[in-house]
């Protein structure tokens, strides 16, 4: 990889990153891999390159087309609206694209279609007829994850049609005891199909080379070898109508497979720009190119990027990657992001509660160049921003610029008394930027944070407040101050990429430009502006209050979840009600004085319940959660009260109990509760 710490030697680069999926909202996942490619876009900028970001939305599957289906609208507004938000959200988190494109859109159709074109041109594609599940009442063809049955190994119903969540068995569709079509509730059938396959294996002696050039780290290339030697299969690029997506030239009801043009969605996104801005497409694609090309990915995607994507693009006469650098997962507080604990946080959510530069710096201290996961542990998220970015970066300006206001009108000293102090400051920054080039950002950080403990250990060593009150030693006051704002400023050069936001505002204060190539030693006699707040802390408050938003948004999907799993075990499929009929709902706090298990029910669970000198009999499908029945006994729970009495298999039903949690074992009643009490109406 070419050498970021020669500026003078200006790059071409283009930087992707992977296409958001436009049938949702982003979520901080997303933003972990926006952060971590901008901050590295920035980099390159500040270093004098010339480094483009581009990205789009992945627009066409099934699922966008199913989706826009229950939404009553058109796949077309669905993306639309989705494109709409997504590209809110990452320019809220002050992601830089040069452009935020579709996959649905004429460049990429063309490009699909010419890349396809020379596939077939030079053999590369193979035409076979295949059997697969098929739904006959919505008349589709059906992905795994569309069907559902009992798994034939441990008889565990409701399980995706390719694995077992419960014993961890893998097999077909076909196998599944009393498959159902997600859709429908359809059985399905076997229909055959003529599709259409990339022969990868013939580019096998070429992807061995690829892989182990060093275009990938060491972790992903040992992935993809294991692959390589198990030997490569023909890729299905095609999928049957209905379909959204891009039509097959020359084979009509036949689609690409969307992870056939969504990398080139790449291209088409650069094409756009391109073509806008008058930059040539083909100088950067065309194989031989001088041109750097980079993607940023999650691991979870790196066969379609590390083999089909290269395998593609050499076939069709287009250059290769320069790299592909591959990251971990998210999680939040140790674990999988989880909706019911508040920490499947949405991109919109966090920014309704926190500053994006907040996670941005956190970001950048947990991130390296490898492919392990990254925590975003909260206390430790707020301690860190606390401490590092206000505590100590943005302390150093706010401590020396009231000084130079009140005593020198703002305006540093003649000649810097700590030439060597600053210069070592700057040429620190060669190191940094070595290690911002090669993605090691926690580390970059670590070491900005030390030198930023320096500058405060200068200003402690100086006491200019002490100085202040001594009459006389008013130059010293200025010097001390004057060293402090140039090693800010340096700290805040370094930090731009990760922080540009707080760094406009220093560069407001500073009255100059942050720029890497401009480090070229002290600031002297040179105005300075009224320090204004650069970044306030973190509020605890605020971060709970995003836990508890979070955990808000997911609630009704899960209660409606729940209702449905206890529906499922009574006999009652049908449990949805118009908000009209919601509004009539009375809900009452409850005391659980009896619960027993159910015989003959693998969910129920019967309990006894006190609404305040009235008791009911209640039937509640939660006995994952709670196997032991008797330790319910004193806890309060949540009863919808005005539902008529219900005659079930099992008895009657006098109501109904509410309960939070995505399910299974995690469903979570009322503790006891001082002011909380039987009967008690909920508003």
């Amino acid at each position: 990889m070419p050498d970021s710490s020669t500026p003078s030697q200006a790059r071409d680069i283009l930087v992707t990153s992977a296409l958001p999926y436009a049938n949702g909202p982003l979520h901080l996942g997303h933003m972990l891999e926006q952060v971590q490619t901008d901050i590295w876009v920035r980099f390159q900028r500040s270093r004098g390159h010339s480094c483009r970001y581009v990205c789009a939305d992945d627009a066409h599957g099934t699922a966008i087309m199913l989706t826009a289906e229950e939404l009553g609208i058109t796949p077309e507004q669905q993306i639309e609206q989705m494109h709409a938000a997504h590209l809110a959200d990452s320019r809220d988190f002050l992601i830089d694209f040069a452009n935020f494109y579709s996959t649905h859109s004429q460049e990429n159709r063309e490009l699909s279609e010419s890349i396809y074109k020379a596939l077939r041109a030079n053999g590369h594609i193979a035409e076979r007829e295949i059997t697969q599940a098929f739904d006959p009442e919505k008349q589709l063809f059906l992905s795994d994850r569309y069907i559902k049955g009992s798994c034939p190994r441990c008889k565990t119903p409701d399980q995706y049609g390719d694995n077992c969540e419960a014993c961890g068995a893998t097999y077909s569709p076909s196998e599944l005891i009393d498959a159902k079509s997600v859709l429908s509730g359809a059985t399905p059938v076997d229909k055959a199909s003529l599709h259409y396959f990339f022969t990868l294996p013939a580019f096998e002696a070429m992807l061995k080379d690829w892989t182990s050039s060093g275009t990938l780290q060491a972790a992903i290339a040992n992935k993809l070898s294991e692959w390589l030697d198990a030997g490569l299969q023909e890729w299905d690029i095609s999928r049957d109508a209905p379909y959204f997506g891009f039509e097959i030239p020359d084979a009509p009801g036949k689609y690409f497979y969307v992870w056939l043009d969504a990398p080139i969605g790449y291209m088409a996104s650069h094409k756009n720009l391109c073509d806008r801005e008058g930059l040539d497409f083909e100088a950067v694609w065309q194989e031989g190119s001088s041109a750097e090309l980079y993607h940023f990915i999650g691991k979870d995607i790196i066969n379609f990027h590390g083999l089909f994507w290269p395998a593609m693009l050499r076939s069709a006469g287009y250059r290769t990657p320069t790299a592909i650098f591959a990251h971990g997962f998210l999680t939040v507080n140790g674990t999988k992001m989880s909706k019911s604990r508040g920490t499947f946080i949405n991109a919109r959510t966090y920014l309704d509660h926190l500053d994006a530069e907040y996670i941005r710096y956190y970001f950048a201290a947990k991130l390296g160049s490898g492919v392990d996961d990254i925590d975003l542990n909260l206390e430790d998220f707020v301690q860190r921003v606390n401490s590092d970015v206000v505590g100590k970066v943005v302390n150093i300006a706010s401590r020396c610029a009231g000084f130079l206001r009140k005593g020198f009108d703002s305006r540093l000293e003649a000649e810097c008394s700590e030439a060597a102090l600053v210069q070592e400051f700057i040429d620190a920054g060669e190191n940094i930027a070595a290690l911002f080039e090669s993605r090691e950002f926690s580390k970059a950080i670590r070491e900005i944070v030390a030198l930023a403990d320096r500058a405060n250990q200068y200003i402690d060593d100086k006491k200019p407040w002490v100085l202040a009150k001594e009459e006389g030693r008013e130059a010293e006051v200025h010097a001390a101050c004057s060293v402090g704002i140039n090693l800010f400023r340096v700290l805040m050069t370094y930090l731009k990429p990760v922080l540009p936001a707080m760094a406009e505002k220093a560069e407001a204060f500073l009255n100059c430009s942050l720029d890497w190539t401009a480090l070229d030693g002290a600031l002297v006699d040179h105005q300075v502006t009224k320090f204004k707040p650069l970044l306030t802390r973190i509020d605890p408050d605020r971060v709970e209050a995003m836990v508890a938003a979070t955990a808000a948004e997911a609630a009704p999907k899960q209660a409606a979840q729940g209702a449905a799993a206890a529906a499922e075990d009574s006999g009652d499929g049908d449990t949805t009600i118009d908000f009209d009929t919601f509004a009539k709902v009375e809900l009452r706090v409850a005391e659980i004085v009896a619960a027993e298990h159910v015989e003959g029910a693998d969910k129920l669970l019967q309990l006894t319940l006190d609404l305040g000198g009235e008791q009911r009999n209640v039937f509640a499908g939660i006995k994952q959660a709670y196997p032991e029945p008797e330790k319910l006994v004193g806890r309060l729970t949540v009863c919808v009260a005005n539902l008529a009495p219900r005659k079930m298999r099992f008895g009657v039903s006098e109501g109904m109990v509410l309960a939070a949690g995505p399910g299974g074992e995690d469903i979570f009643l009322l503790q006891p509760d001082a002011g909380a009490k039987a009967g008690m109406l909920v508003k």
